[in-house]
């Protein structure tokens, strides 16, 4: 038994069982023994491998997305920049190197990294080498301005609950105990209006997940562009409306029980796009894309090409395979999906269509 195991099974036993959303909370950002609170989980060392760390591609692309943006809303100054859960500081590191030629726009952008864990700041501070960055933990914390953002990977962390559809209602699935183990149990069935409209989709039986925190954060973000302005980028693992349950584990890059070992693993689910598209109202969005058709309009193909031109061997298979592992269906390409996210009566980001 972890130490974290510990101090979650001593508040069960003297609170009762928790929600889902508790139980990856605590497992996530504890201060003391939380998983992203402790380590760099990222790369081939870490538990899991996002996009920006297999190829420059990735941030390239989405960097010269949100500049294109900004260039079609008439290049507004100031601007913030910003990136919710930037991991190593990857994806900004190539956006900020591909949007260089673009005129005007580092000098009007105001950088700000929405990360809460120290770790991570510290990684995030040494990749990127700038002393214009501002740190903040919660979005709510940005500067009211129009604001080009761009969220990889990101809402799949945050908690969620998960709720399982009775004769008539609704029952929670909850954190208790088995013995000395942690496990799933189900809490009294009853009304749930937030998911009455999923009453008629749905089965006895039926697991639907909802994500509070998530849809905040997307709200937040939509009446920012809005008011003021502005695009955002949300890539993640999903699909357009949650059925089913998706809550996983993953350590050392395999899949493992979410439930032996809390603090040790990473905790995710699949993102209900539709529920963070309509909690973005009043901006404007775009339909869901997979990742591999997002990029590939985006000319992924010839900068694929224009770069294994100077490599040979090795490192040319390397590029290649990331090209394809970014793409291709069987790989990122269809499992990730984009939302962008835009004023009403603005253009999309490029490549997604209204």
């Amino acid at each position: 038994m972890t130490a974290l195991a510990g101090v979650i099974a001593a508040r069960i036993r003297a609170t009762g069982p928790m929600s889902l959303a508790d139980y990856m909370a605590t497992c996530l950002m504890d201060p003391r023994h939380g998983y992203y609170a402790t380590r760099d989980p990222f790369g081939a060392g870490g538990d899991f491998t996002t996009a920006p760390e297999i190829s420059q591609m990735f941030g390239e692309l989405t960097g010269l997305c949100l500049a294109q943006a900004w260039l079609d809303q008439g290049a507004p100054a100031p601007f913030t920049l910003a990136e919710t859960g930037p991991g190593r500081g990857t994806l900004m590191a190539d956006f900020l190197r591909a949007t260089r030629a673009v005129p005007g726009f580092h000098a009007a952008m105001r950088l700000h990294l929405v990360e809460s864990s120290p770790a991570l700041r510290e990684t995030q501070a040494a990749t990127l080498g700038r002393d214009d960055v501002t740190w903040c933990d919660r979005v709510e914390a940005l500067p009211e301005a129009p604001l080009f953002l761009v969220a990889n990977e990101f809402f799949d962390a945050l908690p969620i609950r998960q709720f399982q559809r009775g004769q008539t209602g609704w029952h929670e699935r909850v954190v208790g105990l088995s013995g000395d183990r942690l496990a799933l149990g189900l809490g009294p069935e009853g009304p749930l209006p937030a998911l009455d409209h999923r009453l008629a989709e749905t089965r006895p039986g039926d697991i639907v997940e909802t994500c509070a925190p998530g849809a905040a954060i997307a709200g937040d973000i939509g009446a920012r562009i809005a008011a003021h302005g502005g695009a955002a980028l949300i890539v993640d693992y999903g699909d357009w409306r949650s059925l089913g349950d998706t809550f996983q584990a993953v350590a050392g890059h395999a899949p493992t029980d979410p439930f032996a070992a809390p603090g040790m693993a990473d905790l995710t689910a699949h993102v209900d796009f539709e529920a963070l598209a309509r909690a973005a109202a009043p901006a404007a969005h775009t339909r869901l894309t997979p990742q591999g058709l997002f990029l590939e309009r985006l000319g992924i193909a010839a900068r694929a090409e224009a770069l294994a031109r100077g490599l040979t061997g090795t490192a040319r298979e390397s590029h290649l395979a990331a090209y394809r592992r970014l793409t291709d269906a069987g790989e990122m390409g269809t499992l990730f999906k984009v939302l962008g996210l835009f004023p009403p009566g603005a253009s999309p980001p490029p490549g997604l269509e209204p």
